[in-house]
């Protein structure tokens, strides 16, 4: 098979595991920056231009879009998927799971835990919104941010106050959630592959740091699921539409409650913790969905 993964850094951990995991299968691994391809539409005969050459005689494609260019990254998916060529993630999944507020609204229609969430566009009704997610202390996440940027904890009705108003104030989207103080800045990230979680870790944030982030210099560290936590992530990813996920949990008293799918999770924290050749997972899956 000839399998191209999108992605504008060939150097990457993840982008470099999975060329490896291809050519070690015995297929063709080609990168390409999706911001360097051109779509072209015409009838009968959509394809892709790269760097001026057209593309041709590929087999699948593996995503790996960064949340600043999803628009343009999923729309050269979506001209693979026009040409019929396999992609790894859909682009409609990508785009839906890139929109964190229809995420959440979801993952709430899917019926798994999730940690209690409002959004709304009124900065008048400030002390309800701080009302409805139980009081300080509380999450405020900008709606586009991304590895733990713009997710603010306020441990203060005043602070909470302040932020809200001061988000509202600059015309960005913002969400107020629950704090599960019970999680102590740790969440599990489950790797799900067609249906099934390949790996799972634990992230735990750095010192004073309630952001687990591995961007953010949080930790993770080898963990098995309890069947409810396995259930909720394969639950998020399949309501999700995602078939490569990162799903994001948390662990509280009322039991696993679903955070985040990720539709280009990472995977050298995930590798690194597991000892898992996740990247060879995400190959054969491709090999089970396409002919050679």
């Amino acid at each position: 098979m000839h399998i191209v993964v999108l992605s504008r850094n060939r150097t990457l951990y993840s982008t470099s595991r999975l060329v490896e995991a291809i050519e070690d299968d015995g297929h063709t691994a080609t990168v390409l920056d999706h911001l360097k391809c051109d779509i072209i539409s015409e009838e009968d005969n959509p394809c892709i231009l790269y760097r001026g050459t057209k593309v041709e005689g590929v087999d699948a494609v593996i995503p790996r879009i960064g949340a600043s260019v999803t628009f343009y990254g999923s729309a050269v998916v979506r001209q693979f998927e026009m040409m019929k060529v396999f992609s790894t993630v859909e682009s409609q999944a990508l785009v839906r799971s890139r929109d964190k507020l229809r995420s959440l609204q979801i993952l709430a229609r899917s019926g798994v835990g999730m940690p209690k969430t409002v959004f709304t566009n009124d900065s008048t009704e400030v002390g309800k919104i701080i009302e409805l997610v139980g009081g300080p202390p509380l999450i405020v996440k900008l709606l586009e941010g991304t590895q733990g940027v713009g997710v603010i904890l306020a441990p203060t009705y005043q602070a909470a106050e302040s932020i809200i108003q001061a988000f509202h104030s600059m015309k960005a989207r913002v969400i107020v959630q629950e704090y599960i103080e019970e999680a102590r800045g740790e969440d599990i990230r489950a790797f799900v592959v067609d249906g099934k979680v390949v790996g799972a870790m634990k992230r735990k944030g750095k010192e004073g740091e309630f952001r687990s982030n591995l961007h953010r210099g949080g930790s993770g560290a080898l963990i098995e699921l309890s069947p409810r936590e396995r259930e909720t992530a394969l639950i998020a990813a399949e309501a999700m539409r995602v078939s490569v996920a990162g799903v994001d949990l948390l662990q509280s008293k009322r039991g696993p409650l679903a955070l985040e799918v990720n539709s280009s999770p990472g995977l050298q924290g995930i590798e690194t913790a597991t000892g898992k050749d996740i990247a060879g997972e995400i190959i054969a899956y491709i090999k089970r969905n396409v002919q050679a």
